[in-house]
């Protein structure tokens, strides 16, 4: 049967008028917002602080992805900071004190042509090298890790292997935020929901707070997690921050019993799914190419992609769509996050994680709060700042794999 889900209280934090004053300003009440919050207040003792969300806690990316956890990158850089991610994963559920449904089910890329075997074989060694746990898998041995996989070779796409992530998974993305906001309630951060942010407030070069929709509240940090919107806030600042905003499409079916025990991506054919808890199929595929806020996409990437899943799982070909939805994903020229200091000093940047912002979120909330707190980088997020634009060097996962879910 589908997994139950327990009942949890009605209230999980506190909604507080804002204060006029805090030590720190955490922009962004979504995944990276709250662990960023949470980690100032256990790792550095900051608790005086505010987490501002202009609309409901965790309701704008962290509602609107597929929940899959990997650290299986090529760049050194890159499976630091996603490693660091799981194993804090790892332990999330009983350092938060709340279930959120972590499971380590594995992870498939699944590999369809000669260049995606060379490139695939490269990374698992590279993952190796970095202590990633990866394997390389023949056909029929990713079979046997997911029996309803076709692996005909009479398809446009056969499947001519795949890497293997067996620690990697996905969990339950709400019951996430939920547990990072409660904690924070616990630790004295006031969340703040409907308090929009507008401006961003310097003097001399100084951050000195931030303008409201809920009027001024004034801070000497303010840390941004705002995603695909952060540039509405620096390009006020005179900051140049280089990213772009795209739709990212996503869908789900109805409920089924267990059928699909682990997750499979194909970057080939971007496509990717698992099972979710409850027992519905969770779909996604690449973005869309065009620049947008909208949380909507284009009709022909949902009909590629479900006809991709069809061809590789022949068995979800009566499957009925339930609903499909879109969120705002900020992808930078490298599909690599930006985790910065900035010229104005007091303001820190943390934004275009393109698709891959889920996964990262304990690891990106535990580096950039050792950022803010410190007023430097923490050593796994260092390679990420905004200076590596200028100085040419890139992180370059677009060109380690086609989609960097």
């Amino acid at each position: 049967m589908a997994e139950e889900l327990p009942q949890h209280p009605d209230f999980l934090w506190d909604n507080p008028d804002p204060k006029k004053t805090y030590d720190a300003i955490v922009v962004g009440g979504g995944g990276h917002g709250l662990a960023t919050a949470y980690y100032l207040a256990k790792n550095h003792g900051m608790t005086n602080i505010a987490l501002l969300e202009k609309g409901w806690l965790a309701g704008g990316n962290m509602a609107r992805n597929t929940t899959i956890i990997r650290s299986n990158y090529l760049w050194n850089e890159s499976a630091a900071i996603y490693e660091h991610a799981m194993k804090l994963w790892e332990g999330l559920t009983e350092e938060l004190e709340y279930e959120m449904f972590f499971s380590q089910r594995g992870v498939l890329n699944l590999a369809h042509t000669l260049g995606d075997v060379r490139e695939s074989v490269r990374r698992v060694e590279a993952n190796k090298l970095n202590g990633v746990d990866a394997e390389w898998l023949t056909p029929e041995q990713v079979k046997e890790v997911c029996p309803i996989l076709n692996i005909s070779d009479n398809v446009r796409y056969p499947v001519m292997g795949a890497t293997y992530q067996p620690r990697a998974g996905i969990a339950k993305h709400d019951w996430v935020a939920w547990g990072y906001a409660r904690k924070c309630n616990e630790l004295g951060v006031d969340i703040i929901q409907n308090c929009e942010v507008t401006k961003v407030l310097s003097d001399g070069g100084r951050a000195i707070g931030v303008e409201t929709t809920r009027g001024k509240i004034l801070a000497p940090k303010i840390a941004l997690a705002a995603a695909g919107h952060t540039t509405t806030l620096t390009d006020q600042l005179g900051v140049r921050v280089p990213t772009q905003s795209h739709p990212l499409q996503a869908l789900v079916s109805e409920l089924f019993e267990p059928v699909h025990p682990t997750v499979v991506m194909s970057n080939h054919v971007h496509m990717y799914v698992s099972q979710a808890h409850k027992g519905e199929l969770v779909m996604g595929a690449g973005i869309d190419q065009y620049n947008g806020y909208a949380q909507r996409g284009s009709f022909h990437v949902v009909s590629e992609q479900i006809a991709a899943s069809i061809e590789l799982f022949p068995v979800f070909s009566r499957a009925h769509l339930l609903r499909t939805w879109g969120g705002i994903v900020d992808v930078t020229l490298d599909a690599s996050p930006i985790m910065s200091l900035c010229d104005v000093e007091g303001v820190y940047i943390n934004c275009g994680w393109g698709t891959g912002g889920f996964k990262a979120t304990p690891a990106c909330g535990w580096t950039f709060a050792y950022t803010v707190a410190n007023d430097r980088p923490h050593e796994l997020n260092e390679p990420f700042s905004l200076e590596r634009f200028t100085t040419g060097h890139l992180i370059d996962e677009h060109g380690a794999a086609a989609v960097a879910h």
